[in-house]
């Protein structure tokens, strides 16, 4: 059966008999090692949400009929005939006046979303904004009072191996807690071009997208976003959008309701690692070639363009910090607000140069 990535983010229950057995003394030792994580969720679990979706599933015009007199009379037989369909999701509070953070696969296009507490509480919420290329979602509800929140946390300091949290509504059952570590950084599973996921073994199954992964101190270091798994429950390998991205993300949907981004207006491809050319014996070495990333082309009127990029161009760094990739140019670029001017650290016909370009900003269906 074949693998697949699912972004229905939870596992099945299987029911053990414990029968009571002294425990040698050594396990004992050992298992006292371990951590206990009780304190934790009973202190994050409040900010917790499950969130249930309703949205309306129209029938779809027939490949055949689409460019046909027989379309309208499509469209108006079966206007307001859609069906109900229910969904559910996990998320969680970041602010006591009601900010629900979540992923924006579990909205999707739905007609009412309705926020559950640990508690009980239902609100009806409302959504402040989406961004596609993170699949973030920012929701509000009113509450009469202060609710319950957790803080960002940073997922640039978490190491493999580390200890983390994964919370969430899985399978609807309401709200529950995994224990698992960090297994990788960095991960590229094609969702699109901001990948950099947290990989995890914290179990997380259908109904866990959205929900938090937490730190040892209770803070938020990434969104359960999707699995990797043969029979759509964990598998043991979960993904979460970090929290450094996200935070960024977020504080601009609160802001103004939509995420904008840098763009330059290129293509790039990477170029390999420092070399040496081959050398015969006694010959003097060979400068190594830098890690860098190559201009592959320059979109006519871009802000590349403008400041004198050109093809062939080799970007070794943006303000200072090196790119060692085109996903890191990618998202370097990306990540400073349009209009600000960044300084690239180029390499042409192998001279170094300083080159100031005018960030712009990234249009809806970007080249690069």
């Amino acid at each position: 059966m074949p693998s697949s990535i699912s972004r229905r983010a939870l596992a099945g229950l299987a029911l053990v008999p414990v029968v009571g057995c002294a425990v040698p003394p050594a396990r004992a030792q050992r298992g006292a090692l371990l951590p206990d994580f009780a304190d934790l969720a009973e202190r994050v679990l409040p900010a917790v949400v499950n969130i249930a979706v309703t949205s309306e599933q129209r029938g779809e015009i027939p490949q055949e009929l689409r460019g046909t007199p027989f379309e309208r009379y499509f469209r108006d037989r079966f206007r307001g005939r859609g069906q109900p369909v229910q969904g559910a999701g996990s998320g969680f509070i970041i602010d006591p006046s009601g900010l629900v953070v979540t992923n924006n696969h579990v909205i999707g296009n739905a007609t009412r979303v309705v926020v559950a507490l640990q508690n009980g509480q239902e609100y009806q919420a409302r959504l402040v904004g989406v961004d596609d290329l993170t699949d973030l979602a920012l929701l509000r509800v009113e509450a009469r009072g202060a609710l319950p929140s957790v803080p960002w946390g940073s997922s640039a300091s978490m190491r493999v191996g580390n200890w983390v949290l994964a919370a969430g509504n899985p399978f609807g059952l309401g709200g529950s807690i995994t224990s698992g570590i960090v297994s990788a950084r960095g991960r590229e599973i094609g969702a699109g071009p901001f990948d950099d996921f947290i990989q995890t073994d914290a179990p997380i199954n259908p109904g866990n997208s959205g929900g938090p992964l937490f730190n040892t101190a209770g803070e938020v270091i990434g969104i359960n976003t999707a699995i990797y798994s043969p029979s759509g429950t964990s598998a043991g390998i979960g993904f979460a959008v970090p929290s450094d991205l996200a935070r960024g993300v977020i504080d601009q949907l609160r802001t103004s309701g939509r995420v904008e981004r840098g763009w330059l207006g290129v293509s790039v491809q990477d170029v390999g690692g420092p070399e040496e050319a081959p050398r015969r014996a006694g010959a003097p070495a060979a400068a190594a070639t830098p890690r860098g990333v190559l201009v592959a082309g320059v979109e006519r009127g871009s802000p590349a363009a403008r400041a004198g990029l050109r093809p062939g161009d080799q970007v070794l760094a943006i303000n200072g910090d090196k790119v060692e990739t085109s996903r890191a140019l990618v998202r370097g670029i990306a990540a400073i607000p349009p209009g600000q001017t960044v300084r690239l650290s180029i390499l042409r016909e192998g001279r170094p140069s300083e080159l100031p370009v005018q960030v712009g900003r990234r249009p809806a269906q970007p080249q690069g």
